[in-house]
């Protein structure tokens, strides 16, 4: 038995099965899928009520009509905006009686505060922030699967939102929705703003929208979300966005033939995929948007959802456009038509669905990314023989085999995977993996079943244990994701002749857990613009081959699917980059001068949809840009959203060398026209 390791800086909160009276009756984490369905019935408290995020929140919920009866900080008791403050999450359970918690304080302090929420039974529990270490939401999975009262939405999502209930739990741009009649469930928050507003200017509206997020492990899945929405009667229709990472995907086009297959009408589905040009091995923005050993590309996904019927479509602003044939075609568009009225305006649409897409090559599995910390393979081989363990460079003789630990997305907990055969070309091949829960460890069975699946030798086979367990203490004790060796039997011991090691950085950047391990960055090996960028908070990778039209975009998920786009209109993005969902001025500018530095550029394309971020704020950062840095390139402008004719009109009148569009086809094919000039 591998013993569980506690990390220091952890949260304090001590768990027993005594809070979880309902495992006597064999329930489990799945029985609570319907506290999902939210509404004007659901009372809402926050934690960390009084911090200023929060508060802000709060006063734009309220006046929505969502029915927050109060929250939580710890160490008060009294009034915040006329309503009350209590100490704890389990005092505010009895004095208030909250359906939900939306949890409002920073990526350290949130761990603590989503287990005090499931320790103290709250039906729904809504994490919106981003860069929770990925150990910290490990353990509170494994926390929950021992449970079966309350369902955890996040992290890294815009939350949970009820259009026709008027309950929003996230910080969603609420002049973007309307009721009606379409459930959403997406990974990106921009994307899912997009669609909303897409379904929106359709006259469709929405009935519920889930923010899965885009963390390594969510909360709530695809899945967890088509249940709730094939039994919702406010739901006719379902819209699903995803992106590159995980098999969430997958799992929800098998899921989607099985009720297809029982069902006589069923509700018409469209979705997106985001990441089809992603760029190899990197990690594209969110946290989980990067792909593991054994797991699907996009273009997989994408043809897993169509092969079950799914309607793809390689743009958001197509998704209502799209949602209107099916439900039309369906038999269901003359019933729960939504009424007119939103905040966003009926503009020029797209009104084409998805083209076929030029196939990718696949590429072999490496991290380079700094959301996460991926270390020389040098250094990767000297922590194992720290710990005792044979290694060392690959000689040329002996047969690989593949051994790691890594994250299980599917099970929600870490595994060993394991390949037979591992070389070049196919690093994992017949790769199979082997979950065990966080807090348990791995089991001597398990270890025996690895070592049948790796084809070992006798001989070989009493040296696998001190390998796997060399490599689970390593990745417990050092909060890797990722720990991925080669090795070769060698006179009967196992010697590791190659290694793949990524460590997470949030458990630096958010608690300075980890710092002999971040100590080992090599700055001077990664491209300088890109570690540039990051100092200003701004995602930024440099795309290989001749593209020359530069991107500059608010969110993860936004800025993957333009690159997408623009390829599907014929044209080459030289970057990605992800301004982040809070864009600024100065952000914007920041961002023009990374570009810039591009010589392949010869346009740039700004592509911002507005939710948190202000249409007119991100027109005053491009005229910003030209007055400071002095821009040569012509800009093409896309802005929707939020303030997005205030942008426009910005952008318009300013006499400079600008184009400014609302259609995202229409701005991408000006941007292509300019970049081939």
């Amino acid at each position: 038995m591998v013993p569980r390791h506690v990390l220091r800086g952890r949260s304090t909160c001590t768990w027993t099965r005594k809070h979880f009276s309902s495992s006597s009756r064999h329930l489990s984490y799945s029985d609570t899928i319907s506290n999902l369905k939210i509404g004007k019935h659901t009372r809402v408290i926050f934690q960390g009520f009084t911090g200023r995020q929060a508060t802000a929140n709060a006063k734009e919920s309220i006046a929505w009509g969502t029915n927050i009866v109060g929250g939580v900080t710890p160490g008060k008791n009294g009034e915040h905006l006329g309503l009350p403050v209590l100490p704890t999450v389990r005092e505010a359970m009895k004095k208030l009686k909250p359906d939900a918690t939306g949890i409002y304080v920073a990526a350290h302090q949130a761990p603590a505060a989503i287990e005090e929420a499931i320790e103290a039974e709250v039906p729904l529990v809504v994490a919106v922030a981003e860069h929770i270490p990925i150990h910290d939401i490990m353990r509170i999975h494994s926390i929950l699967k021992t449970q079966s009262k309350s369902r955890f939405v996040g992290a890294n999502a815009p939350g949970i939102i009820s259009a026709i209930g008027k309950c929003r739990i996230g910080f969603q741009p609420l002049p973007c929705f309307m009721p009606g009649r379409i459930g959403i469930i997406a990974k990106s928050g921009t994307l899912s703003y997009e669609a909303v507003a897409s379904t929106t200017r359709s006259g469709l509206g929405q009935s519920l929208c889930i923010g899965m997020g885009g963390d390594v492990l969510a909360g709530t899945n695809f899945v967890d979300a088509l249940k709730v929405f094939e039994h919702d009667d406010d739901t006719e229709g379902i819209i699903l966005i995803g992106e590159i990472g995980g098999e969430a995907e997958p799992e929800a086009a098998e899921w989607i033939r099985e009720y297809r297959n029982r069902s006589s009408n069923p509700k018409p589905i469209s979705a997106l995929i985001g990441g089809v040009h992603a760029a190899a091995g990197r990690v594209m923005g969110h946290a989980g948007a990067f792909t593991l050993p054994g797991e699907s590309d996009a273009l997989t996904k994408i043809k897993h959802l169509e092969d079950v019927g799914v309607t793809v479509v390689n743009h958001p602003s197509k998704l209502g456009d799209a949602m209107k044939v099916l439900l039309g075609n369906s038999g269901r568009a003359s019933s729960g038509a939504a009424t007119s009225g939103s905040g966003v305006s009926q503009r020029r649409g797209l009104h084409t669905l998805r083209r076929v897409r030029p196939r990718v090559a696949s590429y072999s599995f490496q991290i380079e990314q700094r959301r996460n910390l991926h270390i020389a393979e040098d250094q990767a081989l000297g922590l194992l023989r720290e710990r005792g363990i044979n290694a060392s460079v690959y000689s040329g003789k002996g047969r690989k085999h593949m051994l790691g630990v890594a994250v299980d997305r599917a099970n929600l907990s870490p595994c060993i995977v394991a390949s037979p055969a591992a070389d070049t070309n196919q690093p994992h091949l017949d790769m199979k993996k082997f979950s065990f829960d966080y807090r348990k460890g791995l089991d001597s069975i398990r270890i025996a079943a690895i070592a049948q699946h790796l084809q070992l030798t006798e001989s070989s086979k009493d040296s696998l244990p001190k390998l796997i367990n060399g490599l689970i203490d390593l990745y417990m004790k050092k909060e890797a994701f990722l720990l991925e060796t080669m090795f070769v039997e060698r006179l009967g011991e196992l010697k590791v002749v190659g290694a793949n090691f990524g460590f997470d950085d949030a458990a630096f950047r958010s608690t300075k857990r980890q710092e002999d391990i971040h100590a080992l960055r090599r700055i001077e090996d990664e491209d300088p613009q890109e570690v540039e960028a990051e100092k200003d908070g701004i995602v930024y990778i440099k795309l290989a081959g001749d593209g020359n039209i530069g991107t500059l975009v608010n969110g993860a998920g936004l800025a993957m699917n333009t690159v997408d786009a623009l390829a599907d209109a014929g044209g080459k993005a030289a970057n990605f980059l992800d301004t982040g969902g809070k864009a600024t001025s100065e952000t914007v500018k920041k961002s023009f001068q990374v570009i810039l530095q591009d010589p392949r550029v010869k346009v740039i394309f700004v592509n911002i949809f507005g939710g948190l971020t202000l249409g007119d704020m991100i027109a005053n950062g491009v005229l910003l840009a030209f007055k400071e840095l002095e821009m040569r390139l012509p800009v093409v402008v896309r802005i929707r959203g939020t303030n997005e004719e205030e942008g426009q009109k910005i952008i318009g009148e300013s006499g400079l060398p600008l184009h400014a569009f609302d259609d995202f086809q229409e701005a991408a094919t000006k941007a292509i026209e300019l970049a081939n000039k």
